[in-house]
């Protein structure tokens, strides 16, 4: 009896060494890695991102950062069992991926991963609206092209809130005073006076009264299709970058505005301010400029010709111009 127990607890002390053995002997599964580019809603890159690992083997892995493409790397990562990466970065909202599961040496391509700006909870009333209206149209009163062309009626951020009657005068009033602006008019006048295409005559008096029907031209346009009846039809005089989609969704956007506009409720209608404006100026002119340079068909082509340069300027706003407007975005 005892040499049989001897003998099975021999067997099971066998049993348990070679069990043991098979443990130590066998290898973890290969380890793989995650990577992935970060970007905003535009699509810009992010840099500078926290990027981590969450499971139940995470431990006390360090966030890694985006480098300056946006682009990050997770370095040996368990395979076969479950993760999710999150991103966090100042500014943004956070970001969690679905679940992933590498397989031995994988190393597994999160692609393009968008993160959004942050919602900050306000107070909504009237008045909270109409100061971040008025906030708004500080930051667009910043922006010129090249650091010095006004480009004050283009809104960049898509949280942008409608225009009270009081600022959508200010900001026609504060285009039309702009120094860029007069300086335009003079410039313009001295083309015209060069080129002598209007039938004032020459002379320093012809100069200025070319200058002074240029200038009054703008600044009619400006006031009446910018101001006066945005705020009568409750429109937005202003041109929103899309920014976003194909390319020929953003070039439908652009060349519908002259036509197309969002009202101060949101939803877009014709635009009866841009195109009345540009009707009323032409028609305003026919009071200053000669009686060689009236009439009908001069008013039209007038129309035409500035409805062409506002499909024009759109799709250079939309296309081009951002990356050289400064505050275009806020790079904070």
């Amino acid at each position: 009896m005892r040499i049989f127990r001897a003998f099975c607890i021999s067997l099971l002390f066998l049993s348990s060494i070679h069990a043991l053995c098979q443990q130590v002997s066998a290898p973890e599964p290969q380890a793989g890695s995650i990577i992935g580019t970060i970007t905003d809603a535009n699509g810009d890159i992010v840099p500078g991102a926290a990027v981590t690992l969450d499971g139940a083997d995470s431990g006390g892995r360090a966030a890694v950062l985006t480098n300056d493409d946006g682009f990050f790397t997770l370095k040996d990562v368990r395979s076969a069992v479950p993760w999710h990466v999150k991103v966090s970065a100042k500014g943004f909202g956070d970001w969690t991926s679905p679940e992933i599961i590498l397989k031995p040496g994988e190393e597994f391509d999160l692609a393009a991963i968008k993160i959004t700006i942050a919602v900050v909870e306000t107070t909504v009333s009237a008045v909270s609206i109409e100061e971040l209206a008025a906030e708004q149209v500080k930051t667009a009163e910043k922006q010129r092209v090249f650091g010095v062309i006004p480009n004050f009626y283009v809104a960049y951020d898509p949280r942008t809130v409608p225009l009270t009657t009081k600022l959508k005068f200010k900001l026609a009033a504060r285009t039309s005073t702009d120094a860029v602006t007069i300086g335009g008019a003079a410039f313009l006048a001295g083309v015209y006076q060069a080129s002598d295409n209007t039938a004032f005559v020459q002379g320093a008096k012809g100069y200025g009264q070319r200058f002074g029907a240029v200038y009054a031209g703008g600044v009619t346009d400006i006031m009446i299709g910018g101001a006066i009846l945005p705020s009568l039809l409750h429109q937005d005089p202003r041109y929103f970058y899309q920014g976003t989609g194909t390319n020929k969704s953003r070039f439908k956007h652009a060349i519908t505005n002259p036509f197309w506009c969002r009202g101060d409720n949101g939803k877009y209608g014709f635009n009866y301010s841009s195109i009345g404006g540009d009707l009323a100026s032409a028609s305003l002119s026919n009071i200053y400029y000669p009686p060689a340079d009236r009439g009908a068909s001069q008013t039209l082509t007038s129309v035409a010709v500035t409805t062409a340069g506002r499909m024009a300027n759109a799709l250079a706003q939309e296309f081009i111009l951002p990356r050289f407007t400064s505050h275009s975005k806020d790079k904070d």
